[in-house]
Formats: C-alpha cells, structure tokens, sequence
C-alpha cells in the first residue's frame, strides 16, 4: 500500500518524466546525461528490483524507488538524499504548473 501512495503523491512528476522520456528533447537529454552521471556515484543507486517501487524498472533511486530513466527527465524532481544533494530541480514552482497544464495535469487533483 505505500507503493501506491508514493505512486499516487509523485504522479505528476513521474508523468512528466515519461513524456520527456518518450518525447525526446535536447536540452532535457542534457539535463538527465549531468544527473546521471552524478547518480551512477550514489550509494542509493539501485540496479536490483529490491528498493524501485515498481518491480522491474531498475535502475532506479533507492531512496525514493523512481525509475531513474523518469525521475531524471523530470525537471521538477531533485535527488532525496537528505545529506548530499546530488541534483536540485531545475524548474520553478511556477514553471511546473505550466508544465503540468501542458500535459493536462490538474494542479488540484
């Protein structure tokens, strides 16, 4: 059941992660290539099934169980680590409401 709820919480930053990841663009493919790179260096890395919140989406953060491949293309996400932010967001609170208008995400819901 927490599997589902953190699904449920973060799903407007999962879905943006899955257009971007669909829906290729340059500068975005940018932004995920520099965090990745710093990911690869995190100890929450997680390659195995064990920590995604998903079963089989690895590689995926071991701290929030996203699939990285979504939760890097996402510019309104930022890396959980409590002492080491790896990555912040990249886009303003203002900004992800227009993202999230553009793929037809209520901000309410």
């Amino acid at each position: 059941m927490g599997n589902i709820h953190r699904i449920w919480k973060n799903r407007k930053s999962i879905l943006e992660g899955i257009k971007n990841n669909i829906f290729k663009k340059e500068d975005v493919e940018e932004i995920a290539a520099e965090r990745l790179v710093k990911c690869m260096e995190c100890p929450h890395l997680s390659m195995t099934d064990d920590k995604c919140v998903v079963p089989g989406t690895q590689p995926c953060c071991g701290l929030c169980g996203c699939k990285l491949a979504w939760k890097l293309r996402s510019l309104s996400e930022y890396c959980p680590d409590p002492e080491y932010k790896r990555w912040d967001r990249f886009v303003t609170d203002e900004e992800e409401v227009e993202i999230n208008n553009k793929i037809g995400l209520n901000p309410h819901d």
